[in-house]
C-alpha cells in the first residue's frame, strides 16, 4: 500500500468524516461566554479515541493561576501516538495544535440555519466552528485514524494539544505549556488553521501577527444628565472622541510616540515570498462590500499591508442612549474598546506604556480616561529557509497542484508561546476557504477541502518523518 491507496481510502470516508464534524459543531461551546466548554472537551476526547489516539483531559492544578474555581481555565485534551517501527534514529514528534472553543453566535437572527447543527448542503456544512476550528481540528484527527487504519501505524510520533480559550486570547496556554512542558515536547507544530485562496490553492502561513487589545473609559458626571446643562458639564463621549481622533490620521498611521520605534522591515527572503501571493482584489471587494482600500493601496502593498504593517482597529464603542426615539442626556460614560495588531519585536507590554504616557501628555487625565490592558500577545514568524517550511508545501502541491507561502497571517495566536516555550517551527495550513464567514454568522466548511486537508496532514506526516531534520539541515 501507499499513499495512493491512503488517499482513496479517506475519500470513501466523506460521511465519517461530517459525522463527527457535526457532533462537534452540535456541541456550544462559546469561551466568551464559559458556555459549554467542559462537555466539548469530552466530545473531542470522544472522537480522539474512537480515532485510536492516546487522549487524556489536562487540567491546571488547583493552587496555579486557575485555582479559583469561578475562573478556572477549560481543559485542554491531549492526544498522543507513538510510532511503532523502528529505526535508527529516535522518531520525529510532530504536534497539531488546535481548539475547540468558538466564537458567539449573535446575531442570531442573521443565520439562514441552526448555528449548531451542522446542516450539510452539497458540498458545503454549516454552523459555528465548522471552519473556526472544529472542521480544521477534524482533519487532523482524521489523517492520524485513518493511517493508523491503512498501515496500521504512524510514519511519525504526534501529538495533539487542543485548548478551550483561543476565542479569547488563549489566557492559559503558557501555563499549560509550563506545567505539561515535557508531555509536549515536540519538533514542529502544524498550527490550527489555514486558508484556501480563490484558485482552490492553500496558503501556508509562516507567522501571526500579535495583539494589543485595550479599553479607554471616560468618565463624567456621577449620573445621566439632562442636556441643556453641556453648556456646563464635559461630555464623557465627546472627551473619548477627542482622544480617539488623537491615536491615527486619516491614513490609518498610529500616531503614539515610538509605536514604531522596534518594526524592521522584511528581509529579502520574505519579500521575495511577497511576490508569489495571489489576492483577488475585485472579489475581496465585493464580498465586503467596499469600494476602495485604505490609502488605495494596490498590488504588492497589499500583501506588504497585511504581512507587516501594525494597525490600530476601533472594535465597539458604547454610550449613552442608542434606543428608539429621543432621549436627550448627557451620559456619565462612555468606552471603546480598541486592538492594535504588532509585528515582531513589538511587545504589547511597553505599547501599552507608550498608549498610556501618550493620552497623559495629550492632556487626558488618567482621572477621567482610564485605559485597560485587556490582552497581550506577541508576533511570531517562522523563518523562511527552514526546513519545515519545505515539508508543508511538498504535502500540498501533491494534494491540491500548488501551494502558495505567506510570511506571516494578518490574524493573531499564541503562536509565538509555542515556538518559544517549545523551541520549535510552527505553521499554519488548513482547510478554511477565504470567504468562509468565519466569526459571522452562516460559518461554513467546505467538505471538499476536508478531504484535501486531511490528506494534506497525511503527507505531512509522512515527509516530517523521513526527510525534517531541523538540527541537521537548519542549524540554530
Amino acid at each position: 500500500m501507499d499513499r495512493r491507496d491512503l488517499f482513496s481510502y479517506i475519500d470513501s470516508r466523506k460521511d465519517d468524516l461530517i459525522a463527527d464534524l457535526q457532533s462537534l459543531i452540535r456541541q456550544r461551546s462559546v469561551s466568551a461566554k464559559k458556555q459549554g466548554l467542559e462537555q466539548c472537551a469530552a466530545v473531542v476526547a470522544g472522537i480522539m479515541i474512537k480515532a485510536g489516539i492516546n487522549t487524556r483531559i489536562l487540567n491546571l492544578p488547583k493552587d496555579g493561576k486557575s485555582g479559583d474555581q469561578n475562573n478556572r481555565a477549560p481543559p485542554i485534551v491531549y492526544g498522543e501516538v507513538k510510532a511503532k517501527k523502528k529505526s535508527s534514529r529516535p522518531p520525529k514528534t510532530l504536534m497539531f495544535y488546535n481548539h475547540y472553543d468558538v466564537q458567539p453566535e449573535d446575531p442570531i437572527e442573521l443565520w439562514e440555519h441552526d448555528p449548531y447543527e451542522g446542516v450539510v448542503e452539497g458540498d458545503y456544512i454549516y454552523g459555528r466552528g465548522s471552519s473556526d476550528d472544529k472542521g480544521e481540528l477534524i482533519t487532523r484527527i482524521k489523517a492520524v485514524e485513518y493511517y493508523l487504519k491503512i498501515f496500521g501505524d504512524v510514519p511519525c510520533n504526534i501529538k495533539f494539544l487542543v485548548e478551550g480559550e483561543e476565542e479569547i486570547g488563549s489566557v492559559h496556554v503558557e501555563e499549560y505549556l509550563a506545567s505539561y512542558h515535557d508531555d509536549l515536547a515536540c519538533d514542529g507544530v502544524i498550527w490550527e488553521f489555514g486558508y484556501v485562496n480563490e484558485q482552490n490553492i492553500p496558503i501556508i502561513t509562516l507567522g501571526m501577527k500579535g495583539l494589543l487589545f485595550v479599553e479607554l473609559i471616560s468618565t463624567g458626571p456621577n449620573r445621566d444628565a439632562h442636556s441643556s446643562l453641556a453648556v456646563l458639564i464635559e461630555n464623557p463621549a465627546w472627551k473619548l472622541v477627542r482622544a480617539l481622533n488623537k491615536l491615527t490620521d486619516s491614513s490609518g498611521k498610529i500616531l503614539i510616540t515610538d509605536w514604531y520605534k522596534e518594526v524592521r522591515d522584511l528581509t529579502e527572503s520574505e519579500k521575495t515570498f511577497l511576490q508569489t501571493e495571489s489576492f483577488d482584489e475585485i472579489r475581496f471587494k465585493t464580498e465586503y462590500g467596499i469600494h476602495s482600500f485604505l490609502n488605495n493601496v494596490q498590488g504588492i502593498e497589499i500583501q506588504r499591508a497585511l504581512v507587516s504593517m501594525p494597525t490600530c482597529n476601533i472594535a465597539g464603542m458604547i454610550s449613552g442612549y442608542t434606543g428608539e426615539g429621543a432621549k436627550t442626556i448627557i451620559p456619565s460614560t462612555a468606552s471603546v474598546k480598541i486592538d492594535f495588531r504588532l509585528v515582531p519585536e513589538m511587545n504589547p507590554t511597553v505599547q501599552f506604556e507608550r498608549l498610556k504616557k501618550y493620552l497623559v501628555d495629550n492632556g487626558f487625565d488618567e482621572r477621567s480616561l482610564s485605559v485597560r490592558f485587556l490582552h497581550g500577545e506577541a508576533a511570531s514568524r517562522t523563518d523562511v529557509n527552514d526546513p519545515f517550511v519545505e515539508t508543508v508545501s511538498e504535502s500540498a502541491q501533491e494534494v491540491y497542484g500548488g501551494a502558495k507561502i505567506s510570511v506571516s497571517s494578518p490574524a493573531t495566536g499564541p503562536m509565538d508561546t509555542f515556538s518559544k516555550n517549545l523551541n520549535v517551527p510552527c505553521i499554519s495550513i488548513g482547510s478554511t476557504f477565504i470567504y468562509s464567514k468565519m466569526h459571522s454568522p452562516n460559518e461554513f466548511a467546505r467538505t471538499d477541502l476536508l478531504l484535501k486537508t486531511t490528506k494534506c496532514m497525511c503527507g505531512i506526516m509522512d515527509r516530517f518523518a523521513s526527510g525534517y531534520s531541523r538540527k541537521e539541515n537548519h542549524p540554530e
